[in-house]
């Protein structure tokens, strides 16, 4: 297994290593070190990524950065973004360190640790995380995967054995968390933002080096040497950014912060913070305590919030064009590429045989009903594909809410969908694309109670029932993290209320 740093041999960086948070620019990288942790324990580990990765190793003193192996330079990235549509200048990696990339069959992979320390992109931060943000990105991240949304993917969890201060609300009342790590790799952790960072320094040159590291590294079938070939890599950036949110909207996913710095190059799920899966039906829902005043992040908006966030990383790409009035082209292919895929996602979701003008008035009615009756997203959509057909059955089975729920609606609806389908929905399609089982706020929650007292068999059990996440297993039944949401997941922190603090 060789490691290697390619951006670090190709980009430019900073002339030094560690110290103070500092503004540094016209750089993409900082040398780090990690921060020594007193008595790291490996708690959760990933063997198929492991094997995946050439066959690392599941010693915790590595994926706490305590020890190098020959090849990895630890670093971190440095990037900009705009923060709830406003622009933060310098931001970068205030609390994650590159160790290096792995060759892979499949191209290089980026291993990163989240939580490791201090970096110059810390601000006023102490640069750890918390066990909960933690496990809740290694559990999320593998979900997402399996259930085939473009996404980083997690190698390690592990606790370091000191306790960490966090204020989780921001409402100054701080108290001392468990602290963890968390290894997570994708093919690189260069974001929207790191070209925006450039830009905003008005360094070109340094705007169109990072550019062609990561082309040359990543994307070879593409090239920037001109306004083509920048043309046609946005362009398959555009499509991968619509493929991943179309994934995302599918299944109940809300992000919850979609900063344009937490917006990955390659079309990726990335920065798993207050995220969390949309329940009882809401297009206004947003997990984010801090996204509540104006819901600029809201489930319904996520589509729209990537379009603007690939306007403002084409903004940035404007400098090395000659003419950058060709990039307009880009975004029309974002918004078809999204088109298409929402529409063929509900083709499968509703198990029909194509897609018709008329069925967008099937989706909403649809979606009206499910917000009027307060009905459970995914898991509505997942018993109509086996076979569930009356409001009286839904209710029963605990997906249905409100207090009084318009069963004549929902009934009518049913009633149209099996006319449209001409009485036999694509039952085997439904089943394969649609979830029975993805990791809600309040099953996620239990789990980090139980890992807060030093019991694991709940993360692990969560980590092995989300590699199935479109089988319904004879475990489901009666298990812990099965049936409709409790009563007390809508006032628990950590399940109706999250923050951008970990």
């Amino acid at each position: 297994m060789m490691w290697s740093t390619p951006m670090l041999q190709a980009t430019p960086g900073d002339p030094l290593a560690g110290g103070n948070p500092r503004q540094v620019p016209g750089v993409c990288w900082s040398r780090c070190d990690a921060t020594a942790m007193p008595n790291a324990e490996m708690r959760l580990w990933n063997d198929e990524l492991a094997a995946s990765l050439g066959g690392l190793q599941s010693n915790p003193s590595i994926w706490v950065g305590g020890h190098l192996i020959e090849g990895m330079e630890p670093y971190a990235h440095r990037y900009g973004g705009h923060q709830f549509g406003n622009w933060a200048h310098q931001l970068g990696d205030g609390r994650a360190l590159s160790l290096g990339h792995v060759k892979t069959p499949s191209g290089l992979t980026e291993v990163q640790l989240k939580g490791a320390g201090r970096t110059p992109y810390s601000r006023s931060g102490d640069g750890r995380a918390v066990l909960r943000s933690s496990l809740r990105e290694y559990l999320c991240s593998e979900a997402m995967y399996y259930l085939g949304v473009p996404t980083s993917r997690a190698l390690s969890l592990c606790t370091t054995g000191e306790d960490v201060r966090r204020d989780m609300f921001y409402d100054g009342r701080p108290a001392m968390e468990p602290g963890a790590i968390v290894t997570r790799t994708a093919p690189s952790f260069v974001r929207f933002g790191s070209f925006q960072m450039l830009a905003a320094d008005g360094d070109v040159d340094a705007l169109h080096t990072l550019m062609e590291h990561v082309v040359t590294t990543h994307e070879p079938d593409h090239h920037v040497n001109d306004d083509a070939g920048v043309v046609a890599w946005l362009t398959d950036v555009a499509k991968r950014s619509a493929e991943m949110v179309c994934g995302w909207m599918r299944h109940g996913f809300v992000h919850g912060v979609m900063n344009t710095d937490n917006m990955s190059i390659h079309g990726l799920t990335i920065d798993y913070g207050p995220f969390g899966w949309v329940e009882a039906h809401d297009p206004s829902w947003t997990p984010n305590t801090t996204d509540l005043p104006g819901r600029r992040y809201c489930y319904a908006a996520q589509p729209d919030v990537v379009g603007w966030n690939l306007a403002r990383l084409l903004e940035a790409m404007a400098f090395t064009m000659n003419d950058p009035e060709l990039l307009h082209a880009v975004m029309e292919v974002y918004r078809e590429a999204y088109r298409s895929a929402r529409q063929q996602a509900w083709i499968e979701r509703l198990g029909l045989d194509e897609w018709n003008e008329e069925d967008e008035l099937l989706v909403r009615d649809l979606q009206q009903f499910m917000y009027d009756s307060k009905v459970d997203h995914v898991p509505l959509l997942r018993h109509l594909g086996e076979g569930v057909t009356t409001s009286e059955a839904l209710h029963d089975a605990g997906i249905i809410y409100a207090a009084e729920p318009d069963h004549v609606s929902i009934d009518s609806w049913i009633e149209q969908w099996l006319e449209r389908t001409s009485g036999a929905p694509n039952l085997a399609v439904m089943q394969r694309t649609v979830p029975v089982f993805t990791p809600r706020n309040w099953v996620l929650q239990l789990a980090i109670d139980d890992a807060e007292q030093g019991d694991w068999n709940k993360a692990e059990e969560l980590a092995e029932r989300l590699m199935r996440p479109f089988e319904r297993l004879d475990e489901d039944e009666g298990a812990w993290w099965s049936g409709p949401r409790p009563n007390w997941a809508l006032s628990r922190p950590g399940c109706s209320m999250l923050s951008c603090s970990s």
